[in-house]
């Protein structure tokens, strides 16, 4: 069994879309993590119904970058990230909001909302894509490879949802 085969078990649904794959992770009645994976990830059939819920809601939102999600979320993360998580949900498709911003409205600092995107269980349904650097499109998905996978991921996210001009910028220069 190859790392791929074996990093699959972990999920209960994997869904291809036009940005790799997202694993769905489920526990009882509700979504634990959705993971952004690589698209040499196969496709895997939804486990139970959470999951097939899940799975749906997916690929409607990429054909449809206004789908609103609805989904049962495990209740995670500390309260300050959960009030992170809740502003960030507020961001409307096609807009998007610095770092900086957020952490006004929260009454933080940009570094301590950027770790709380970094932390978010469940990207796409809390759209910490739409939260970028004061000069560019900052890192994404708790990685700081620049021009690597989840950045693509940002920049495809982004574009589908009406913003292009984020889809050509490869770094944001410190």
């Amino acid at each position: 069994m190859t790392k791929t085969q074996q990093a699959s078990e972990l999920f209960a649904a994997i869904v291809p879309t036009p940005f790799g794959a997202l694993g769905i992770r489920t526990g009882g009645a509700v979504i634990t993590e959705l993971v952004y994976l690589p698209p040499s990830f196969d496709e895997k059939a939804p486990q139970d119904g959470v999951a097939e819920q899940a799975a749906a809601q997916v690929l409607r939102y990429c054909d449809d970058p206004d789908f609103r999600f609805d989904l049962p979320l495990a209740q995670v993360g500390s309260e300050f990230q959960r009030k992170v998580w809740a502003t960030i949900s507020a961001i409307p498709r096609g807009e998007v909001r610095t770092y900086g911003e957020v952490a006004k409205h929260v009454g933080s600092m940009p570094r301590a909302v950027g770790q709380a995107c970094g932390a978010n269980y469940f990207p796409l349904v809390v759209p910490c894509h739409r939260v970028t650097g004061a000069q560019g499109l900052g890192g994404f998905a708790g990685s700081d490879d620049r021009n690597g996978f989840t950045l693509n991921v940002k920049r495809w996210l982004l574009a589908h949802e009406g913003l292009r001009e984020y889809a050509w910028q490869q770094t944001t220069l410190l």
